[in-house]
């Protein structure tokens, strides 16, 4: 069974009051007493009840984390390292994955609530959640807007469609398509379609936009840029993540579509994972231990002085790009 307050006060030979004291260091309590205590603690293996410590004033030193899938290497990288920042700073996490489920998402936020975290990293999809706007919590959102005083940290997403784009042109494509979604919602990286939009008008050539959803399964994505591949004069593809600039890539081999010849592709997000095991992928890196650091200093922040207005409400941080051959660029160059 596991152990009790009252099993650990008997243990050490004081009251409950005394162990309720040294878990929340509160009042006066011996040094010899202090350490019998942490030493039936051990001996126990009895973890204090976080959500009493809170209802005591006391912090749970617990963020909360919602974000839509793990699986995609771009959210699993982002969580290492908040993971590993939070952790240095003496907090740990609770994970959600919202899995694109509004109903999921909103059950974790109020479980999250009810479990007394100190803050909420959110980073879902599902947009029109109205506990966000009345959770009385400190919140920081990536890359997705919640409401008008929940901060937003996102990359520079208009300029990586701009940057995207133009690459593709001066490899020599002239029929660029957009591959992504192109319902515009209200997101920051709605403007990664924008980006790419504003340039084809500079540069004078059509838009096209075909729409792959987030949501779809690989095998659904891979029919459908098949079809596309099939029926375009597609000879640029600017996509808005690297997974599904992955597939296109295989879609492309499977056609006997020559890549970088007669197709020219870029991904979008550069993670670590991606870069080692495809290199030949060219994409748009958004700055991952950046995007981290900003997403906690300004939780804390929000954590210390919840109630004193911030100076801004939407941090946006540079993209890189990085040249492959996907389009064009030869490796050791």
């Amino acid at each position: 069974m596991r152990p009790k307050l009252t099993d650990v006060a008997k243990k050490a030979g004081v009251s409950k009051t005394t162990v309720s004291r040294v878990i929340n260091n509160y009042g006066y309590i011996s040094e010899k007493t202090r350490q019998r205590v942490y030493r039936a603690m051990k001996e126990l293996n009895y973890q204090p009840n976080s959500l009493a410590r809170s209802l005591h004033g006391k912090s749970t030193h617990l963020i909360g984390i919602i974000f839509p899938s793990i699986m995609n290497p771009f959210y699993a990288e982002l969580v290492q390292r908040v993971e590993e920042k939070l952790f240095a700073a003496g907090y740990k996490i609770i994970l959600c994955n919202s899995a694109q489920n509004k109903e999921k998402e909103r059950d974790y936020l109020k479980m999250l609530i009810a479990n007394q975290v100190d803050g909420i990293i959110a980073g879902a999809h599902n947009l029109g959640i109205e506990e966000y706007k009345s959770v009385g919590l400190p919140i920081v959102s990536f890359d997705r807007y919640l409401s008008e005083t929940i901060p937003t940290v996102s990359c520079d997403n208009y300029q990586g469609g701009i940057t995207a784009t133009k690459e593709l042109y001066e490899a020599g494509a002239r029929h660029i398509y957009f591959l992504g979604n192109p319902h515009q919602s209200g997101n920051p990286t709605d403007k990664r379609l924008k980006g790419y939009c504003d340039e084809i008008d500079r540069l004078k050539l059509t838009r096209h936009t075909h729409t792959v959803s987030f949501t779809e399964s690989a095998s659904l994505k891979s029919f459908s840029i098949k079809e596309l591949l099939s029926k375009s004069v597609a000879d640029g593809i600017v996509c808005t993540d690297d997974l599904t600039a992955l597939l296109v890539l295989q879609a492309a081999r499977e056609l006997g579509i020559s890549v970088p010849n007669d197709l020219k592709v870029t991904g979008f997000d550069g993670t670590k994972l991606v870069s080692t095991y495809h290199p030949e992928l060219s994409t748009v890196v958004q700055p991952l231990e950046d995007i981290a650091s900003v997403l906690i200093n300004l939780l804390l922040e929000r954590i210390k002085n919840p109630d004193e207005k911030l100076k801004q409400m939407e941090y946006v941080l540079p993209v890189t790009f990085k040249r492959s051959a996907s389009i064009g660029q030869i490796f050791g160059q």
